[in-house]
């Protein structure tokens, strides 16, 4: 990986600081982006501490923010000219109905339409080099809704936070599908993970005690994989030179696996995709623009 940019969303913690931090250590440069300057330059000295070189570097945005998701593009069009590898990885799990300061359900603002937004801002700078790649971070959660809810997308009639949490990561395939079925050229891969349950701390930062103790209950019973396990897949399609021939598939363990069956209705992709352009006033998807 060295003389590859990477740029890391959510690097403080969890599976994307095992992302970043591997990513380091196979000699990328790495951009991490992350909403708290405190936990982002603690994150940063992590890596750094061992990394065979200091191109680890930090950009702050609250990825529930347009306004700073447009300000986080502007920067690294500002410092780089072009972009080798984006894990679209940021996320969260919110038991109540809130709204970002878009007026956009925060779950669905967070884990997709900033997925959606940031890599229409970064699209330029990926389509520069040899080929650039994007790393969707989804999960099998997807399979627990039955399709997209359209005439309700922020879930006001029946609000729960892991209905929605899963929501958005049903938009996180589907865009992943439609963002390779549209993409003007071959040679900028796209693909969608799995990275299975992971043992982190999502379901406690902004969840009712009883979400709280359901998930510490969760996540002990089941105690599935560890960030870096789960980072594991994410890794492997940002550095590997066979993955760079693969695009448009959902991948679990480091190889492809099918999504739900709904996933690949082409016609509610297109439909999803026309949606979060009018959420995120974009006009032309491929074309530069903050």
């Amino acid at each position: 990986m060295q003389h590859k940019r990477c740029v890391v969303t959510g690097a403080n913690s969890g599976i994307g600081f095992e992302t970043a931090k591997a990513l380091a250590h196979k000699g990328a440069e790495v951009i991490m982006v992350c909403r708290s300057e405190d936990k982002g330059l603690a994150a940063q000295a992590k890596i750094l501490e061992n990394c065979p070189h200091d191109r680890v570097h930090l950009l702050i945005a609250d990825m529930s923010s347009q306004q700073q998701i447009r300000e986080l593009g502007s920067a690294i069009h500002d410092q780089y000219s072009e972009i080798d590898v984006l894990v679209n990885n940021a996320g969260t799990w919110i038991s109540d109905l809130t709204y970002t300061e878009d007026g956009v359900e925060t779950v669905l603002a967070v884990n997709h339409l900033a997925y959606f937004l940031l890599t229409h801002l970064l699209w330029p700078l990926l389509n520069t080099g040899e080929g650039g790649r994007i790393v969707n971070v989804a999960s099998d959660s997807h399979k627990q809704v039955k399709q997209f809810n359209f005439a309700d997308p922020y879930l006001t009639q029946s609000y729960h936070g892991l209905r929605s949490y899963a929501q958005s990561k049903l938009a996180n395939v589907m865009f992943t599908y439609e963002l390779d079925r549209r993409k003007p050229i071959d040679g900028v891969v796209t693909n969608a993970v799995q990275p299975g349950l992971v043992y982190t701390d999502i379901g406690l930062k902004r969840t009712t005690w009883l979400h709280a103790f359901a998930w510490k209950v969760r996540r002990s019973l089941w105690r599935g994989v560890t960030p870096a396990e789960g980072a594991a897949t994410s890794i492997y399609l940002a550095s590997q030179p066979e993955a760079a021939q693969k695009s448009g598939l959902y991948w679990d363990n480091c190889r492809p696996k099918p999504s739900s069956a709904y996933s690949y209705q082409e016609e509610d992709n297109a439909r999803l995709w026309e949606w979060s352009l009018e959420k995120c006033g974009i006009e032309a998807y491929f074309a530069p623009g903050f």
